[in-house]
């Protein structure tokens, strides 16, 4: 199995370290145009929230990014050093009430890109799989 990590200080700017690293697995890899997409706005979302929302901007902490490639998969892993969250009662963002707020959408956009979304120790780490076989 091939493994790459990469870690980053929680400050948005650093958010194109993390679009370089899934370019060069793009590369690296072979992913198709369409997998690519769907990584980039996931993966990216991901590690906004982990910086955001898990380590509340706070730049001593760090967003590990870890993209795992199996036989038929490719998995990112993305872990903050916050207390995590409760993924189970999230606003929908599609219902009225939620249809004009700025934020909220993350989690939904993440689990409509990905095959698999999995939250792990309390939210502090998510797993964003695709297939690609």
């Amino acid at each position: 199995m091939n493994q790459i990590n990469i870690q980053i200080p929680s400050l948005s700017e650093n958010i194109r370290m993390i679009e370089s690293f899934i370019d060069n697995a793009k590369e690296k890899f072979s992913l198709n145009e369409d997998i690519y997409g769907n990584i980039m706005i996931a993966v990216t979302e991901a590690v906004n929230n982990a910086i955001k929302h898990g380590n509340k901007n706070e730049k001593a902490k760090n967003v590990k990014l870890t993209l795992k490639i199996e036989d038929s998969s490719i998995k990112f892993v993305i872990e903050d050093e916050g207390i995590g969250f409760d993924y189970y009662n999230l606003p929908d963002p599609t219902s009225p009430e939620n249809l004009d707020k700025p934020g909220g959408r993350g989690i939904f956009l993440m689990k409509n890109l990905s095959d698999e979304v999995v939250f792990e120790q309390e939210g502090k780490v998510v797993i964003l799989e695709f297939f690609i076989d």
